[in-house]
């Protein structure tokens, strides 16, 4: 579990097939993350997905990514810039909301401009996420947990509206989105257990 707080940003340095395959190895620069007490099998989050540690060396960390997992993922298959967060302990602050790394769909920007001393970040989600999203609602995006400030429901599709201030965009990878971008998204989990509740109470 994660919290969606990203602790720095780091860079995928190498993305090599894994023999015998289809997924690959990535070596990931830890940039600021601190890796003194991530050991193998340990989980980090890269771009909001959970990844597992197989190599420790200096100052960056191996995971191995399923074919499965790059199908569902965008920034996971070469070099770039990635967000980092290391599993949340029960003695951590929950700043954000909880995260389980497990990307839910790809979503596209369809606006990022600034407004005011902010920056105005739309997305359009995939229609089968739509129900998820609501007024003031948790979504977390390439890892980061962000606030849902509106909702619209368009021909084309349902669009989520973030505003996202000057720190946000200091500290993680956001600022350098652009319209035509796709971001990875995972929805609140409390959307997901009510939806489920309600499904079942409906009999659909």
């Amino acid at each position: 579990m994660f919290t969606g707080i990203v602790a720095a940003v780091g860079r995928i340095r190498q993305a090599d097939p894994i023999a015998g395959g289809s997924g690959l190895r990535l070596q990931v620069e830890a940039g600021a993350l601190d890796l003194s007490d991530v050991r193998i099998g340990d989980s980090i989050s890269i771009q909001g997905a959970c990844m597992t540690v197989v190599g420790l060396a200096g100052d960056s960390f191996d995971v191995d990514v399923s074919r499965e997992s790059l199908d569902l993922t965008v920034g996971l298959d070469a070099q770039a810039d990635v967000n980092l967060e290391k599993a949340l302990t029960l003695a951590d602050r929950l700043g954000g909301h909880l995260v389980s790394g497990h990307v839910d769909g790809l979503g596209e920007v369809t606006r990022f401009e600034p407004v005011g001393e902010s920056h105005l970040l739309e997305i359009r989600v995939p229609d089968a996420l739509a129900r998820f999203f609501a007024y003031k609602g948790s979504v977390t995006v390439d890892g980061v947990s962000l606030t849902v400030n509106r909702v619209r429901d368009e021909p084309a599709g349902t669009v989520i509206a973030i505003n996202l201030i000057p720190h946000t965009l200091e500290v993680t990878t956001l600022g350098r989105l652009a319209a035509g971008a796709r971001v990875n998204l995972e929805v609140d989990q409390i959307a997901r257990y009510v939806d489920r509740i309600l499904t079942l109470r409906d009999g659909s």
